[in-house]
């Protein structure tokens, strides 16, 4: 018994089929043939239900509909250090000058590792060229490697670049060596010099990289000019401040009076507060959002800057060069900028 032939209208609409057309020749034959009707509709069916899917997932990886939503993108949380980088460079920080050479049970006790692989370690930093024994020794040094990175930073600096001009002029003008430093948690960092050659200052020599305790110097009280007192009290969690000499602060409330009588001036200045012997006239230089960047400042081979009329215009100078490099650096000061004020009076005449 054979079947009858579909309708003129179903037989339409399937011959229109995707599903029909990319069917096989002789299948479709044998479909109208036959007259499977109730089949071929389910087929296509099935076919445009598998079609309507891809076509929906075709739309989530891609933006094909001006309607449709941003897809939506998950945040990435932050990778886990690598404990033996981590460990690496902790052991590297904790040289200093004060502390040049150590060993590793120093290190294994400071940093909480074990014995041997603070060892280890020591000995890929060795091999990698950022340390080296002392005389052959169980003891290290930090090695060429680390002045070479450190180097390579201060050069990477455009406050380093467009700053050394600026030092050199007002080393001529005063005949005093000056400086550029930056804070680097609680030590301050000298970044730039231009050094003097007049004989006097032979004894007093700075070196690009030397550090110094922030709260004990005037660069580091000019340096934390931008800082409240919650942001400083955890810099200093400790009861009582380290002190170098009578001057230092001794607490961290000390401290801030110093921190924000300075930033009221403009400028700091420290005779023999620090080092005896030692004067200097420090000020804030500010970045392009107003921050505190950096400390320009002038060393006196003297414990004291002398009467008002020598000192006040060598506070105009150092002033006025620490807003030039502002100014260079994208800083627009108001008109009621201390610093600003102060760099408003006569600079010192060349010497």
């Amino acid at each position: 018994m054979t079947a009858s032939l579909p309708s003129t209208q179903l037989a339409a609409r399937l011959a229109d089929s995707a599903w029909f057309r990319s069917a096989p020749a002789a299948l479709q034959a044998q479909l109208v043939e036959a007259g499977r009707i109730k089949r071929l509709a389910a087929g296509e069916r099935l076919f445009m239900r598998g079609h309507a899917l891809r076509q929906r997932r075709l739309r989530t990886t891609t933006r094909c509909r001006p309607c449709m939503k941003p897809p939506t993108t998950k945040t990435v949380p932050l990778a886990r250090p690598v404990p033996g980088l981590e460990r690496g460079l902790r052991i590297l920080a904790e040289f200093s000058a004060r502390e040049p050479v150590l060993g590793a049970p120093e290190l294994s006790k400071r940093i909480g590792i074990p014995r041997t692989t603070t060892f280890r370690l020591l000995q890929t930093l060795e091999a990698l060229g950022f340390l080296e024994r002392v005389n052959g020794d169980r003891y290290f040094r930090l090695s060429v490697a680390v002045l070479r990175l450190g180097f390579e930073y201060l050069n990477s600096l455009e406050l380093t670049d467009v700053g050394t001009p600026i030092l050199e002029r007002l080393c001529d003008a005063t005949g005093l060596s000056s400086h550029l430093l930056i804070r680097d948690q609680r030590d301050v960092v000298f970044v730039g010099k231009a050094q003097t050659h007049e004989p006097m200052f032979s004894s007093v020599k700075v070196h690009v990289g030397k550090r110094l305790p922030a709260h004990a110097t005037v660069h580091g009280q000019v340096l934390m000019g931008d800082l409240t007192f919650d942001e400083l009290r955890p810099l200093y969690p400790e009861p009582q401040l380290e002190r170098f000499t009578e001057r230092t602060p001794a607490t961290v409330e000390e401290l801030y009076g110093r921190v924000r009588e300075s930033a009221a001036l403009g400028y700091a200045l420290s005779e023999a507060s620090f080092e005896r012997g030692i004067s200097v006239v420090s000020a804030p230089v500010r970045d392009q959002s107003g921050k505190i960047a950096a400390a320009l400042t002038v060393t006196i081979p003297r414990s004291d800057l002398g009467e008002a009329d020598e000192r006040e215009p060598l506070i105009a100078a150092v002033c006025q060069a620490a807003l030039e490099l502002s100014e260079r650096l994208g800083h627009r000061p108001r008109p009621d900028d201390p610093t600003a004020l102060q760099a408003r009076r006569k600079p010192v005449a060349a010497s």
